[in-house]
């Protein structure tokens, strides 16, 4: 049986027109504000993507570009009044933040009912304990897609490669919830490829080209590229040689068009999840 490769640009179009039509039901429209620092031409990408994903949905959406020598305490104090207004559900920073600023301050700083990319410690605790929250866009858009393409992870066991506060801890955490068997590994793991051929459901989210090669699959398995890279050509890719996983895998997602545009669109439900309980 060949591969199926996961669309996430479709995925992500159908949770944008769900979005749109709950928004286009309420009173007060959701309101998203973006916090950009410095001149990151990548997050200035992402930035400009959000903005257009909120016209789509029809969300009320701001965006902060402040230059790079921006002091803490004046983003501290542009946080501060996001927090305060009523307009605004959703408070998103962009990370990573110049050298010079903290980074737990500021995600200390963030409202954690705005927090809608679950970076305050108290949705993270709360995503740990199993509590309702906002979940991190993209290991919510990796569960997104398995439910997708109907991959329950319940029963399997799934590797997850990268161990970040923002994809690898999270992702364990919600294939646990999935009732997953999960394994984690990182730099410090001594034999990355026969851990990552148990994978039923391989997610890999390190940032290194051609970290996973297909003599490191399992047959059959699940293979969500969660990784955005640049190869020696200058063309993005994943951490998974695509055309060699292709031969073993039965579901993977391609780089880019997998991953990424079910994250964006998650963030679009977070706004609306976090305005309804705002009672919007």
């Amino acid at each position: 049986m060949s591969a199926v490769i996961m669309d996430g640009k479709a995925l992500a179009a159908k949770i944008k027109d769900h979005v749109r039509e709950q928004v286009e039901k309420m009173d007060r429209k959701p309101g998203l504000a973006v916090v950009l620092v410095g001149e990151n031409p990548a997050s200035k990408v992402y930035v400009n993507g959000k903005k257009k994903d909120c016209s789509q949905c029809g969300i009320y959406s701001e965006e902060y570009v402040l230059p790079g020598e921006t002091t803490q305490e004046e983003l501290l104090d542009l946080i501060g009044a996001l927090n305060q207004r009523e307009d605004i559900d959703g408070l998103l920073v962009q990370f990573p933040l110049p050298g010079h600023l903290d980074g737990k301050a500021v995600e200390l700083a963030i409202r954690p009912d705005k927090d809608v990319d679950c970076v305050h410690p108290a949705n993270m605790g709360y995503l740990m304990m199993g509590e309702e929250t906002l979940w991190p866009c993209t290991p919510a858009g990796v569960m997104r897609l398995l439910s997708e393409y109907e991959i329950d992870p319940s029963g399997k066991r799934c590797v997850v490669v990268g161990r970040s506060n923002i994809v690898g801890k999270p992702q364990a955490m919600l294939m646990l919830w999935g009732d997953a068997t999960v394994t984690v590994c990182h730099t410090k793991t001594p034999d990355l490829a026969a851990e990552c051929r148990q994978a039923d459901i391989l997610v890999s989210a390190a940032g290194h080209t051609g970290l996973v090669t297909g003599d490191m699959i399992k047959p059959g398995a699940v293979v969500v590229d969660v990784a955005v890279n640049r190869n020696t050509e200058g063309k993005l890719c994943g951490d998974v040689v695509f055309e060699e996983a292709l031969e073993k895998v039965s579901y993977i997602t391609p780089v880019p068009g997998g991953v990424g545009p079910v994250t964006r669109a998650m963030l679009m439900e977070n706004t609306l999840r976090a305005a309804r309980r705002h009672g919007k």
